[in-house]
């Protein structure tokens, strides 16, 4: 016949249990709830909160980007004026030369020497 090692390890368990009691279940349920639900939606609150604080954060991060942008662009055009003056500096000195020699050699022609 069939030995006691061939049976299965769960065999006769299912009949061992004693008969659930449904209303027992539902109030352990309840009680185990109304342990818990509090923290958790304490928690929830926490995280809702932080959450928020995070939206906050982030767009005064990118106000502060935005800022140190413009301030980027400000020192670009700060450059750009001074390599202009710059320029306007060697054009006025340019101009001052030719008129020194445009002077040079309308004397020379006043003396009767022909260029």
């Amino acid at each position: 016949g069939v030995g006691r090692s061939d049976a299965s390890p769960d065999e006769g368990v299912v009949e061992d249990l004693p008969l659930i009691d449904e209303k027992a279940v539902e109030q352990l349920t309840e009680g185990l709830i109304s342990h818990y639900l509090p923290d958790l939606q304490r928690s929830k609150s926490a995280l809702q909160e932080l959450t928020q604080n995070q939206v906050v954060l982030l767009e005064t991060l990118e106000q502060e980007i935005s800022k140190f942008k413009e301030c980027n662009s400000i020192l670009d055009i700060n450059a750009l004026f001074s390599e202009a003056k710059l320029y306007h500096n060697k054009l006025v000195n340019i101009r001052n030369e030719m008129m020194m020699l445009h002077e040079k050699t309308s004397k020379l022609k006043v003396s009767g020497i022909n260029i």
